[in-house]
């Protein structure tokens, strides 16, 4: 998985706090019993990022740094939410980075936040999915996989990674907002 996120801290990589708190505001006359319960799907699906059989994913992500500095009201919340990222950046699967702000805008600002889904090829031959891309919007989602869609966002994410900062880099960026905070 390649995706951008330049507005929110993506599903796969939110702490409980975070991800109540996005709840909340999306729908803040649901339940607290419903709230917890999309939490926990939200907190279970995580799993897949450490899961040993079948084989955990790769998880490149490229966060805009708007996306650390944009906090949510429980300031102890959004650090424990940053030093978790930090975490899971750990992982030899996953690959955290950030877009600083500095870097002006990317190809990105035209797209928004995507998902670029690669599949895995079958016993050595070519895998027999295309590259898709996934864009979810607030009434539904859209999934694009004809040769010259996937195309354009290959360019957008070629743009992305020569833009953000390297992970130790994205790292020492996300320390420096802790401490900021604390």
């Amino acid at each position: 998985m390649r995706r951008y996120d330049s507005e929110l801290i993506p599903g796969l990589l939110q702490t409980r706090e975070y991800a109540a708190e996005l709840f909340r505001r999306k729908n803040p006359t649901m339940t607290e019993a419903e709230r917890e319960k999309l939490v926990e799907v939200r907190m279970h699906r995580q799993h897949v990022l450490t899961r040993r059989l079948p084989s955990a994913p790769t998880l490149k992500a490229v966060l805009s740094e708007a996306v650390l500095r944009r906090t949510i009201p429980d300031r102890r919340a959004m650090a424990g939410q940053l030093r978790h990222l930090l975490d899971m950046a750990a992982l030899p699967n996953v690959s955290l980075r950030i877009l600083p702000l500095a870097a002006g805008p990317p190809l990105a600002s035209e797209t928004g936040t995507f998902v670029m889904l690669d599949f895995p090829q079958a016993f050595g031959r070519a895998s027999t999915e295309p590259t898709t891309v996934y864009l979810e919007n607030i009434t539904g989602a859209l999934y694009l996989d004809r040769p010259a869609e996937v195309a354009a966002y290959e360019h957008v994410w070629s743009d992305l990674e020569t833009l953000a900062s390297d992970e130790a880099e994205s790292e020492k960026m996300i320390n420096m907002i802790i401490e900021e905070r604390a």
